[in-house]
């Protein structure tokens, strides 16, 4: 497979106190049509990395590389019309639903593909959704999903997914993975999933990156991560979300 983004040894400090590792020499690449869940417990910076390959801040040490050209090489713009950063809280621009969807291509020149548009928004469960309805109007949910459909539609080769269905109901949430699934596949695209659902990261991910204790300390196939985890952490990890997820 052709590798579309490599990080080497990328180190990042605490915000609240830079004498302190978040984490550091994460070391991995990603390749087109790969989808990868990004599996760790609260407070190892796994939103952190995901923001800082999407270029939204900046690490301590080390280099990405996508397409095998630095990041310092590339324009901020057309970087992030490449690595795309969807959040887990939904932030809707001013004005209606469909300049909300067709702000993102014209910031970056592109050509609004309303027909994809409808396509998407169908698929996510937004097909009866008013374009003209003030976006701030939309429910949260609704907000989450029109946010991930805008990202959609710039087609970047990598998307970056930070908990993007934890505020869906199951049958939105489905939708979504389905959605997301198959558009990746059919044009290529990785994924990097940020989630603390372990039977969603075993669905949508084909590898998982787990870190913890400020490291990445296992980067390997799903099924292999799930069935046989290789460090002690991960193994900590899933017997605690599983007792976590039988309690709910």
């Amino acid at each position: 497979m052709t590798v579309l983004l490599a990080m080497e040894n990328i180190t990042k400090h605490r915000q609240d106190d830079a004498s302190k590792i978040l984490f550091e020499r994460i070391t991995a690449e990603i390749a087109a049509g790969q989808h990868v869940a990004l599996l760790g417990g609260s407070g190892q910076g796994k939103s952190t990395l995901l923001r800082i390959i999407a270029r939204l801040e900046r690490c301590d040490a080390g280099e990405i590389a996508l397409h095998s050209k630095p990041i310092a090489a590339w324009k901020p713009q057309d970087w992030r019309r490449k690595v795309c950063y969807v959040a887990q809280q939904a932030v809707m621009l001013p004005g209606t639903v469909e300049q909300n969807l067709r702000t993102a291509s014209e910031l970056h020149g592109l050509p609004f593909h309303e027909a994809l548009a409808k396509r998407c928004m169908e698929a996510v469960g937004l097909g009866a959704v008013d374009w003209q309805k003030p976006a701030a109007d939309l429910s949260g949910g609704e907000k989450q999903r029109t946010a991930l459909v805008r990202a959609m539609l710039l087609s970047p080769d990598v998307l970056l997914l930070d908990e993007v269905t934890a505020s869906l109901d199951p049958g939105s949430k489905r939708l979504v993975e389905r959605c997301l699934s198959e558009w990746a596949a059919q044009e290529e695209k990785a994924l990097i999933w940020v989630t603390h659902d372990l039977e969603q990261a075993k669905q949508v991910s084909d590898t998982v990156w787990f870190m913890a204790e400020g490291k990445l300390l296992e980067h390997c196939e799903t099924a292999v991560f799930f069935d046989c985890p290789s460090t002690d952490q991960a193994r900590r990890y899933l017997q605690q979300s599983r007792k976590e997820e039988e309690s709910v």
